[in-house]
């Protein structure tokens, strides 16, 4: 049974000190000491987090056993018909129409069951079909409209009238052969939409992405998909992220069938899928979405203002009610069975975990992250989550997409955190653009490059990146662009040197080199920016005459040996090839063995490997004398100054021998001007 009533509303709700650990302290305090002051905090979130628990799931249950709600209500075979059940505690009538009654939209009326509950039945085995398009009546207190149901499985938009319907889809039963798949420990993620993939000026499909798009990861060492826009929204240019139907995957891209396919696929290549999931907040529609679906705003979202979100003009979902809450969980049960997702990025969660958002906010002190702005039912959502994820698949990821930094998000649920794996890295963008806007490669600062490295929560995962999807927005630039800018349309023939191109293809390998090896314990690109992709995104709407020319992705560039794209792409591939074999994330932490602002070098040390970079646009050092941890002789195993790689195969020793001096050991490297160079302990 669904009630209605909010978790804080209810008579029996207290914290009063429930589950402080009184003897042993929270790891998140151990290894944030300065938050003791916001103890009670930290205990008040325990509190509610076993509170929605144990006020949401049956004594002696599990979790998934309220992660179900898919399973009974939406549209199902069964008992030699067709059921139809609706979750809408307030409506006053529902009807089904559809192709299978002419759309007549009285003629097939549910029935209440009661707790909110709706169904019809429709014998015979033939009564709906594939393809059969439908879609539920709603009559409220004041109104009557169509809309799709809730739990839509596949939703389709009439080309000509751009009607969307709920459409039954019979396929096959799909065979999978991923038993006992699991991915590799590090994560390197790709980042991709299915939907700009291809060169070709279209959306184009999950076949298409299968057959061109995985190989093309799977040879650039990625081991990681995370695939962006599966779930429907009605809006194309939203990017994904303004979501209509939650258990639908989008039909602009192909059947569910195909869906399974590429992650079939990818398993089979031993490439993990993540979804990049959408709870922070859901599209306003009214005919295609969840949004007043029973006629009350108040059945998945905030009522007033606090359901607005002011900058995204989306509805904030209420994490303290129970349908809501079940709905959500449910949806997350469903991706990981139905169709072998290996876990979630979760989008937007600064904006679920404070209650204005973090719009504006600088989270400069503790106290921004533990106060009454704080919204303590969404993280406790987002601790149920991870507990249902794991519960369901225990070897899932989750990485959290958090820009405050919050303390513990990346910590056990038991120990003070939320129970994500990874955050990612957000202020590694915000680095790399700063410096391109330095013109002067001399303005380049090494020591806040390096500061922004290791700027990290201990104990907790980072995934590093340089650009995301983000960044490569229409209006915003791409790192390559910000560095070659338009020369790069002129000047990127593998047969022409210039200052500016020369300057951006050494300055692309190197951001990408640090922040791969230092920036975090995972690492992520976005599709294309392996080869420097030159085109920012930029969907197709009114204001471009509905063009495709910015929304795919050029793969000619990179596969045409004449280019300097194909060096960028190979340099990015051995990086990652390098970095997944070296196990460097095995040390939480680089440690920094050379740092001179003047000379513009950084050298540090992450588990066996040596990094050193030179940043100064003109000097190159024929002997630097580096300290090593230890004596040992090291062998060069990456040079980002190769020929091959776009660069000038200026020399690098391939082997130092350590020599001793006051006690300490050391070698001396060469290092060439705008060069990263890894080394490796013999």
């Amino acid at each position: 049974m669904i009630t209605e009533t909010n978790l804080t509303e209810r008579p029996d709700f207290h914290f009063a000190g429930i589950f402080r650990k009184e003897i042993e302290m929270y790891q998140v305090l151990e290894l944030n000491p300065y938050l003791l002051p916001y103890r009670d905090y930290i205990d008040r979130r325990a509190a509610l987090y076993r509170q929605t628990r144990d006020w949401l799931v049956p004594e002696g249950e599990k979790l998934s056993s309220v992660a179900d709600m898919h399973e009974y209500y939406g549209i199902h075979r069964g008992d030699g018909g067709w059921y139809y059940r609706e979750w809408a505690p307030s409506a006053v009538q529902i009807y089904l129409e559809g192709d299978f009654n002419g759309w007549n939209q009285t003629s097939h009326p549910l029935k209440r069951l009661g707790d909110g509950t709706w169904e019809i039945f429709l014998p015979g085995e033939n009564a709906l079909w594939d393809g059969c398009n439908l879609k539920a009546v709603v009559e409220t207190f004041y109104d009557k409209k169509e809309r799709l149901p809730i739990f839509t499985r596949y939703a389709t938009q009439n080309p000509d009238t751009l009607v969307w319907c709920a459409t039954v889809r019979e396929e096959e039963t799909f065979v999978w052969t991923d038993e006992g798949f699991r991915g590799e420990d590090t994560l390197f993620i790709y980042e991709a939409h299915t939907g700009m993939a291809q060169e070709d000026e279209k959306v184009s499909s999950y076949r298409e992405f299968t057959e061109k798009i995985l190989p093309r990861i799977k040879k650039a060492g990625y081991n990681t998909l995370q695939l962006m826009a599966v779930m429907e929204h009605p809006y194309y240019g939203s990017f994904g992220y303004q979501v209509s139907n939650f258990f639908a995957p989008s039909s602009r891209f192909g059947t569910p069938n195909d869906l399974r396919e590429l992650i079939n696929t990818a398993h089979g290549m031993g490439i993990r899928v993540l979804l990049d999931l959408v709870h922070s907040h859901a599209v306003k529609n009214h005919a295609e979405g969840i949004n007043m679906f029973d006629g009350t705003v108040w059945q998945f979202f905030y009522d007033g203002m606090k359901g607005e979100h002011p900058a995204w003009d989306t509805k904030c979902f209420d994490y303290g009610r129970e349908g809501v809450l079940r709905f959500l969980l449910s949806n997350l049960k469903y991706w990981l069975e139905e169709y072998h997702f290996d876990g979630f990025r979760f989008d937007g969660i600064t904006s679920m975990i404070y209650h204005d958002h973090g719009l504006g906010v600088s989270f400069d002190s503790p106290g921004k992250y533990f106060s009454e702005n704080t919204h303590e039912e969404a993280i406790a959502y987002l601790q149920l989550a991870n507990e249902l994820i794991r519960e369901v698949k225990p070897d899932a990821i989750t990485v959290a997409e958090d820009m405050s930094g919050m303390p513990g998000m990346c910590l056990p649920i038991e120990e003070g955190g939320v129970g994500f794996d990874y955050r990612l890295g957000m202020g590694l963008p915000d680095l790399w653009i700063r410096m391109a806007a330095e013109k002067n490669p001399l303005n380049w600062d090494v020591g806040k490059m390096w500061y922004e490295m290791v700027l990290r929560r201990k104990g907790e995962k980072t995934i590093a990146y340089v650009e995301s999807h983000d960044q490569a927005l229409v209006g915003d630039q791409t790192m390559i662009f910000r560095l070659a800018n338009k020369r790069m349309y002129t000047d990127m023939s593998a047969e022409i040197h210039n200052r500016i191109i020369d300057r951006a293809i050494a300055m692309h390998k190197m951001t990408k080199l640090f922040t791969a090896a230092a920036g975090g314990e995972g690492y992520l690109n976005f599709m294309g920016n392996e080869f420097g992709h030159p085109e920012w995104i930029d969907f197709p709407r009114e204001d471009n005459g509905l063009s495709y020319q910015y929304c795919r992705r050029q793969w000619s560039l990179q596969d045409n040996p004449f280019l300097k794209y194909k060096r960028l792409g190979d340099f990015d591939r051995d990086m990652v090839h390098l970095l997944k074999a070296s196990g460097i994330y095995g040390q939480f932490l680089p440690d920094q063995l050379y740092y001179d602002e003047e000379q513009k070098v950084i050298v540090f040390y992450r588990n066996g490997y040596l990094f050193a970079l030179n940043f100064h646009p003109l000097n190159s050092y024929t002997s630097l004398s580096v300290p090593i941890p230890a004596s040992a002789a090291y062998r060069l195993v990456l040079s980002s100054d190769k020929e091959e790689y776009g660069g000038f195969d200026r020399a690098c020793r391939e082997l130092c021998e350590p020599r001793t001096e006051n006690g300490k050991s050391y070698i001396d490297i060469v290092l060439p001007t705008q060069t990263a160079i890894v080394m490796k302990a013999e």
